[in-house]
């Protein structure tokens, strides 16, 4: 049987980053929670901690992190419905949901599609932003309970649900592509690769998939511009600064941009990916995120 204070103890180191602030955060020594944690270490014949500079755990206490979450959350809907369950009455406590996401999703289908979900169940959110090629790793480290990605193979524990497809297009301002054409009109690769590429992050490769889709160039080199925020982002464009790829249901936003190469796109095939297991709060966010998704988002091609 698994100590359920070392568990909480391992939980709060994770997700504070330190002994110190998980100190903190439970009320307790410094000394009391490493004891708690070396005794877990200790009972399981493993660690599950890798002690730096900055805290992290292992794959085991990853695997422990994600139960003691879920044993959270089940917990927290066992008392809610002992107290009467169905809407949140308004004394009632808060409960928290992390889930990771692609920014574009954030700012387009997500948050409008659970909204009233957090409202009635007076739950909170914490998202984590991140590539949707690499938000399934907050899920796998158990930092999230589920996940929009591009990762249509379930993880171990999990469930991978399709949500639908994002669809982007290559644009700019009108001056920039008018450069990036020939004097028939036709566009120049080279030309679009001597203006700086507007890109969200380090992690963003839509504008290598667009190259190498449309013009059958692999990761060629060209400069570029930095913008981790989706507002900057696309202003950069619309300021003549380059050329981007913009999810095209927000285009109808933005009537200064052009697109670079007509009727050329990059779809993205976006999936839900969740435990396996899921309390009651969890299973309504799913079906809220699956809801929300296929409102907004094109189906998923089954050929």
């Amino acid at each position: 049987m698994l100590d359920a204070r070392q568990l909480q103890a391992l939980a709060a180191v994770v997700e504070h980053g330190g002994f110190g602030p998980a100190a903190q955060s439970l009320n307790l020594t410094l000394a009391a929670v490493s004891l708690r944690i070396k005794s877990l270490e200790a009972h399981l014949g493993q660690r599950l901690l890798v002690r730096g500079k900055t805290v992290r755990a292992t794959a085991a206490g990853q695997t422990l992190v994600a139960h003691v979450k879920q044993l959270q959350m089940m917990e927290a809907d066992l008392l809610a419905g002992l107290q009467g369950g169905g809407e949140a009455r308004a004394d009632a406590a808060w409960q928290s949901l992390s889930v990771a996401i692609n920014a574009d999703s954030v700012a387009s289908w997500f948050l409008p599609g659970v909204a009233p979900l957090l409202q009635r169940h007076r739950s909170l959110l914490e998202i984590v932003i991140d590539d949707q090629d690499h938000t399934h790793d907050a899920l796998k480290s158990g930092d999230v309970i589920g996940c929009v990605t591009t990762l249509a193979q379930p993880m171990r524990g999990c469930v991978a649900e399709p949500l639908g497809v994002m669809r982007y297009r290559c644009v700019a301002a009108p001056e920039v592509v008018q450069r990036c054409r020939t004097p028939r009109g036709a566009v120049s690769p080279h030309k679009l690769l001597a203006h700086p590429a507007i890109i969200f992050n380090r992690k963003d490769a839509l504008q290598d998939a667009f190259l190498e889709q449309h013009f059958g160039l692999k990761q060629p080199n060209y400069p570029r511009h930095f913008a981790p925020a989706v507002d900057a982002f696309e202003r950069a464009i619309e300021l003549g600064l380059g050329w981007g790829m913009v999810p095209e249901q927000d285009l109808s936003n933005r009537p200064g941009l052009q697109d670079v190469l007509p009727g050329a796109t990059v779809d993205v095939v976006l999936y839900w990916q969740h435990w396996e297991r899921e309390s009651l709060s969890a299973q309504r966010l799913t079906a809220a995120v699956k809801a929300a998704a296929h409102a907004s988002l094109p189906p998923v091609s089954l050929n």
